[in-house]
């Protein structure tokens, strides 16, 4: 069997506003060919799905390109199907991993989509109006009732081993000597084939939407689809996220940037975004910002003009910290990194600082430390373990880089009652380390 199915090479005429906004942010990788699709778009209002792997609990910042893929979708028209993995992510996904995936119970699987389905739910309900929410299906519905027979007979019939062999994701499993491929992650595409096929037949869905790791099994569903229902059905890619070292942000790489607030908290996110490096940011911009082109390229000049000023990085973090956590737990964000950059510490509201208790590295004392006359500060940094003796705290205080609550101390200071935040923080520095205290 032989793929037709190229490569996108942008040359071809773009004129659906949905492929035009890709083109312009960089966000169309590969495609069908784009006369055949912008003909398809142009004739009626399509549907396309995209599907998430419910592997963990959160989602992560990669997933979000996706979540963004959707939504952009449906602000240009076209009607939306999120595919929820609860049957695949039962076998994983061999595409850019090099080891086998554990296998999940059914049971942490369901839990799992039900945690992403609130979580997508939730981000595109700030970012689309409330009658456009697309459409959400578990594929656990039609592939737990699919048996063996059917399977073999109505699916894998379709397909050659010898072309499943040379796509990238299988080739180098099977080349690498130390791992191997199971047939049952080899057989993963066959399952996401019969799921664009389920889609197109019982939903209507003609377009398959995924990251640039998926073309080849995208490019599998459209001839499956096209050769069972003889439908014109169409794909298409965005690039994967990448850090600046190229690596991606997955679920299972150390670091990751997850959507949930108990993974990695509003603030984490926040200050994530607003340190993007100059070369970062203006991807980031691109693949996650709702602003229009117009608005996007004056951030950039005045990123050219101005970079120590850093408009972009903060108009991106609050952005999508807002869409993402919402704009109260994005204002106390704003609020903490505030006040850590100027030092107004004791300004910052008592919720607030619990938030940024839950983050810093912390320690709890006893009231006694510091009731009645209170505690040098040298016993106060060893005690707190901000010091790790009493001549590594009388180094600290001598280099002047020591402060509490904001202020800078010197040796011979005390600290007592009248020095706690809110009756029973301190919160230390020494260069860019913070430090939470808590007297209980």
């Amino acid at each position: 069997m032989t793929q037709t199915i190229q490569q996108n090479t942008g040359e071809a005429t773009q004129n659906h506003p949905f492929i035009e906004e890709l083109q312009w942010r960089g966000l169309l990788h590969d495609s069908t060919p784009l006369e055949e699709l912008n003909a398809h778009l142009n004739e009626k209002q399509r549907r396309f799905y995209i599907g998430f792997d419910p592997s963990a609990p959160s989602l992560t910042i990669g997933n979000l390109l996706a979540v963004m893929m959707v939504v952009r979708g449906i602000r240009a028209g076209l009607s939306g199907v999120v595919l929820l993995g609860g049957g695949t992510g039962l076998i994983g996904d061999p595409s850019g991993k090099s080891v086998e995936r554990s296998l999940l119970p059914v049971e942490e699987a369901q839990a799992n989509v039900e945690r992403h389905r609130k979580m997508i739910t939730t981000i595109i309900e700030r970012a689309v109006s409330s009658d456009k929410i697309p459409q959400f299906v578990d594929n656990y519905e039609w592939l737990g009732k699919l048996t063996i027979i059917e399977f073999l007979r109505d699916v894998g019939k379709h397909f050659s081993v010898s072309e499943m062999m040379r796509r990238d994701s299988v080739a180098r499993r099977l080349n690498d000597p130390n791992q191997g491929l199971s047939y049952t992650e080899f057989a993963y595409s066959l399952l996401q084939s019969y799921d664009f096929m389920r889609l197109c037949q019982d939903h209507g869905v003609t377009m398959q939407m995924g990251a640039s790791d998926q073309w080849g099994n995208i490019v599998a569903g459209i001839d499956y689809v096209r050769r069972v229902l003889r439908e014109p059905v169409h794909g298409l890619t965005c690039p994967l996220l990448l850090r600046a070292d190229g690596t991606k942000f997955g679920k299972s790489e150390s670091g990751a940037i997850w959507l949930s607030a108990d993974r990695t908290s509003p603030y984490q996110f926040y200050q994530f975004l607003l340190n993007l490096a100059d070369e970062e940011v203006k991807n980031f911009a691109l693949k996650f910002s709702l602003e229009t082109k117009e608005v996007l390229d004056g951030l950039f000049q005045q990123m050219n003009d101005a970079p120590e000023k850093r408009a972009l990085q903060k108009h991106i973090a609050e952005e999508v910290t807002t869409l993402v956590h919402g704009a109260e737990e994005c204002k106390k964000a704003q609020a903490i990194s505030a006040a850590l950059f100027s030092g107004d510490i004791r300004s910052i509201d008592p919720s607030v600082i619990n938030d940024f208790f839950n983050e810093a590295p912390s320690a709890v004392l006893g009231r006694s430390v510091i009731d009645g006359e209170g505690v040098s500060i040298i016993e106060f940094l060893v005690q707190s373990g901000l010091a790790s003796s009493k001549g590594d705290a009388k180094r600290k205080l001598e280099s002047n880089g020591l402060s509490i609550n904001g202020e800078k101390v010197s040796a011979d200071r005390k600290l007592t009652i009248s020095d706690l935040l809110h009756e029973n923080l301190i919160m230390a520095k020494h260069g860019k380390q913070w430090k939470v205290v808590r007297f209980e």
